[in-house]
C-alpha cells in the first residue's frame, strides 16, 4: 500500500523505483531496498499501537511502512531537507501522524522515550547508547553496525540485560553525527 516511489524526490525519481536496490535521495543518502526495509520491520515485531524510534527518516519511506502497520512513529532526521520534504510526503500520502524531527539521531528522543522498538536506518560504528537507554523493558532495537564492513544487531532488552543477537551482513549510508550545541 505505501508507494515506493512518492518518497523519492521527483529529481532523482528512476524509472524503476520499485527494484529490490537502493535508491539516491540527494544530500549522500538513499531509500533502502524494499528488502531490508520489510526484513528490518519483521525483526522489529511491529504491533498496532507500538511506539516506535526510528533513526534515519531519509525519504519517509520507511516511517510510512512502519505507520502502515498501525505503529506510532517517531522518526529523526539530521539532514534539514530530507526532514522537510519526508514530513510533505508522509501528510500528503496519509501519514500525518508520523512525528519527524531534525535532529542527531545519536541522541535519540528522550522527551518521547521509552519506546517499543528502535529502528536505526544508517550505519553507525558502535551502539549508541544514549539509544540503548530509550528502549522500553522487552523492547528491540536493530541497527547496522559497523564502518567498512556493517552487521545487522537485534539488541532486545529484558530489564537492565542486554543482548546482542549479530544479524546478517548489510550496506548502509553511515550515520552523520550533529555538532554539539
Amino acid at each position: 500500500r505505501v508507494r515506493r516511489h512518492i518518497y523519492t524526490p521527483a529529481r532523482l525519481r528512476g524509472s524503476d523505483a520499485y527494484g529490490d536496490h537502493p535508491n539516491p535521495i540527494g544530500y549522500g543518502q538513499t531509500i533502502s531496498q524494499p528488502f531490508i526495509v520489510a526484513y528490518m520491520t519483521q525483526r522489529m515485531e511491529v504491533q498496532p499501537g507500538k511506539r516506535i524510534l526510528e533513526i534515519g527518516t531519509g525519504s519517509g519511506y520507511q516511517a510510512a511502512v512502519l505507520a502502515e502497520m498501525g505503529a506510532k512513529v517517531y522518526s529523526i532526521e539530521i539532514v534539514p531537507e530530507l526532514a522537510d520534504h519526508a514530513r510533505t510526503v508522509l501528510a500528503a500520502e496519509g501519514y500525518g501522524a508520523v512525528q519527524v524531527k531534525t535532529g542527531d539521531g545519536y541522541k535519540g528522543w528522550p522527551e518521547q522515550a521509552p519506546f517499543d522498538a528502535i529502528i536505526v536506518t544508517c550505519a553507525p560504528a558502535d551502539i549508541p547508547q544514549a539509544l540503548v537507554g530509550q528502549l522500553k523493558d522487552g523492547g528491540r532495537m536493530i541497527l547496522p553496525v559497523g564502518s567498512a564492513v556493517q552487521q545487522l544487531v537485534v539488541l532486545e532488552r529484558t530489564g537492565d540485560t542486554f543482548l546482542e543477537i549479530p544479524d546478517m551482513y548489510v550496506r548502509f549510508v553511515p550515520m552523520v553525527k550533529g555538532r554539539d550545541d
